[in-house]
């Protein structure tokens, strides 16, 4: 692989529009451009929760996360690209039956919270959620692949399910939230 970013700095977006991978030029507040942002954005929080002690397997399934992502964003900043495969979601649901089984049933709503990994992948899955919502913006104005909207929400759950998973294999459980707390 060539020096692909040589220089850092081009002044090319000074007036406020964006190279995307087909060579065209495109508003830095299009659509878009958010949609690109938000899945960088989710991509980036992965890495902060990669910095936490987490087992290996969860490790090497959110690097490969990282990936797909990376993929996901190559394929909104080039038109009409589709680098998922329509394969990818269904790896997701895999993941999220093999942790959920571990899991006792939800019968109260759950906060963000307990262990610092499972705070963070809370917080990755509601950008995750925000990720989604504009790959869904940007879906009714332009082409997006099936793939990739559906990696998105698919992501959003096992993100859910692996803060309630790190939690429990922490041994700090779920945190409830009680109705009427502070009434």
């Amino acid at each position: 692989m060539g020096h692909r970013l040589s220089k850092i700095y081009t002044r090319t977006g000074d007036a406020g529009t964006t190279g995307l991978g087909d060579g065209s030029r495109t508003s830095k507040d299009s659509a878009r451009v958010a949609a690109m942002g938000d899945v960088d954005e989710l991509n980036s929080l992965l890495g902060v929760v990669l910095c936490e002690p987490l087992p290996d397997d969860v490790r090497e399934l959110l690097i490969g996360i990282q990936h797909d992502l990376f993929d996901l964003g190559g394929e909104m900043s080039i038109p009409g690209a589709t680098l998922l495969k329509t394969t990818q979601p269904a790896r997701l649901e895999a993941a999220i039956d093999r942790y959920n089984a571990e899991l006792g049933p939800l019968k109260e709503f759950i906060l963000p919270g307990g262990t610092r990994a499972a705070a963070l992948t809370h917080l990755a899955r509601t950008v995750c959620r925000r990720a989604e919502r504009m790959a869904v913006a940007l879906a009714a104005e332009e082409a997006v692949s099936d793939a990739g909207r559906q990696y998105l929400n698919r992501l959003s759950d096992l993100l859910f399910v692996l803060g309630r998973w790190l939690n429990k294999s922490a041994g700090a459980g779920d945190v409830l939230w009680q109705k009427g707390k502070n009434a």
